[in-house]
């Protein structure tokens, strides 16, 4: 049975909780769910957000995306172009982000406003709690291969007793701070942040003072190749950012009246400052060490006491990045249309996650069939993220929250059956344009066309965008928003 706006959610109470310190919301595990955040609640101010997606970006795979661009065949300076162009797609989340205070409600039930009441629920199951899932599983997979080396420098065979007991360590740790929730991110956060930055920044002196600053390889790429691999690279690249269509998650708190500009340029420059530097850091260092093992070729060059740091570095900024994919992924499966409380749905979101590592890491190669459907995902990302962005440019970010939270037929987003037509037309057409040009697991008939040029990535995104701002410009529910 369908909820509606006078159903107390699991997570809410019914009365409104009394106004608390930042440190007393840290120590409290958060109250809310998808239900709407009421002024009475709100707090904080838009640079908060710097820290929160800056601990989530200085992380080991930041580090293995920018040495595979000199893998894939482009010297330095291209490298470099590639890192910068690619981490600009971090706008969009920091556009998606203000859609938060704007609805007091977290992405998961913004995206109503998009594709309707019913049609969000199979959004959310698939870009994302699936989407979020399998991400977890795979920056788990990195977290505890740099801890299973640590532990081997601590004298302890990593038997797989021991490679199971540490997977679910990190597992636990990760799932403690989602637990607990907003309060805890935006208190933990800053201080992770700068431990990290503190140990990157020796990484990246060990680098630089290594790495070839006129590396070019034995064999430069020219032409339509050139081209094919740029294109790709960006690709790579901004599939991190676009990956995050859930940044109104953590701006949901800040008072209606923040500024939007604040909410997305602090989102957005916090994710893209620590991307961009240690994307680069690693490209550095595939120009002096072979970064096909990254932990084992960085530990050549950094000091031999500095190691055991690194690995926990490495470890610790994962954690940070899969406590924010976790605590998505628990509001996701509660937009589903599951009616369980966050904290219940986020340990069940863990556990799902450890079974898809812990079978992946000891049983088969299950995760790398993950990896490869990520990177066909890409032809999803892309167009949620779009018809999003959209949806906020036409709307002028004016949501009704307490209507969103409305899932009755009588809600003005239920749509017709409960789906809206035009954004699941535009995200279906997104999706098709994508899919004919792209080039990862299959080669679609454009990519073969162009011999191998991958425009998968702004094909989806503009086909999409372009479709829902022709469908949906004079829709009731858009012209009322904007005359609000």
């Amino acid at each position: 049975m369908a909820s509606t706006i006078n159903d107390p959610h699991p997570d809410a109470d019914g009365a409104p909780e009394p106004v608390r310190t930042e440190a007393e919301r840290a120590v409290r595990v958060e109250a809310h769910g998808i239900d709407h955040i009421p002024d009475t609640e709100r707090h904080g101010r838009p640079r908060d957000l710097f820290a929160v997606w800056a601990a989530a970006n200085v992380n080991y795979l930041s580090l293995v995306v920018g040495g595979a661009l000199v893998l894939m065949g482009l010297n330095l300076w291209q490298s470099l172009a590639v890192i910068v162009v690619g981490n600009l797609f971090w706008v969009f989340t920091g556009l998606l982000a203000t859609s938060g205070p704007a609805a007091g409600a977290p992405s998961e039930v913004v995206t109503r406003a998009l594709y309707g009441v019913l049609g969000n629920r199979v959004n959310n199951a698939v870009g994302g709690w699936l989407v979020s899932v399998c991400y977890f599983a795979l920056n788990l997979a990195a977290a505890a291969t740099a801890a299973f080396a640590l532990v081997e420098q601590a004298g302890v065979t990593a038997t797989t007793g021991v490679q199971v007991v540490v997977i679910v360590v990190i597992a636990a740790l990760t799932l403690v701070i989602s637990v607990y929730g907003h309060g805890l991110i935006m208190k933990l956060y800053l201080p992770i942040t700068l431990a990290l930055a503190a140990a990157f920044a020796v990484v990246a002196v060990a680098v630089v003072r290594h790495a070839d600053f006129g590396y070019r390889p034995e064999a430069e790429l020219s032409g339509v190749q050139l081209w094919a691999v740029l294109i790709a690279g960006t690709t790579l690249i901004a599939s991190g950012p676009l990956s995050y269509t859930t940044s109104a998650d953590f701006s949901r708190y800040l008072p209606a009246d923040s500024s939007r500009r604040a909410i997305a340029g602090w989102t957005a420059l916090g994710a893209f400052l620590p991307s961009v530097l240690t994307c680069a850091v690693g490209a550095l260092a595939a120009t002096a060490v072979d970064m096909t093992d990254p932990q084992a070729a960085l530990q050549q060059i950094l000091p031999g006491w500095f190691a055991p740091v690194f690995l926990i570095a490495l470890v610790l900024g994962t954690v940070s990045l899969n406590a924010l994919t976790a605590y998505s992924a628990g509001l996701a499966l509660q937009a589903v249309g599951l009616r369980i409380r966050r904290t219940v749905s986020v340990l069940f979101d863990g556990v799902v996650a450890v079974a898809l590592t812990l079978y992946g890491l000891l049983v088969s190669d299950f995760l790398d069939t993950v990896s490869n459907a990520l990177q066909v995902i890409v032809v999803l990302i892309g167009p949620l993220t779009a018809v999003y962005a959209t949806d906020i440019v036409l709307r002028r970010c004016r949501y009704d929250g307490l209507a969103l939270c409305d899932e009755t037929p009588g809600s003005p987003f239920w749509y017709t059956a409960g789906v809206n037509l035009p954004g699941a037309l535009a995200l279906g057409a997104g999706v098709a344009a994508a899919a004919l040009c792209v080039d990862t697991l299959y080669t679609g008939p454009v990519a073969g066309a162009l011999d191998g040029v991958d425009l998968s990535l702004p094909a989806g995104m503009l086909v999409s965008a372009g479709l829902y701002a022709a469908l949906m410009r004079r829709h009731p529910t858009v012209l009322a928003a904007r005359r609000n």
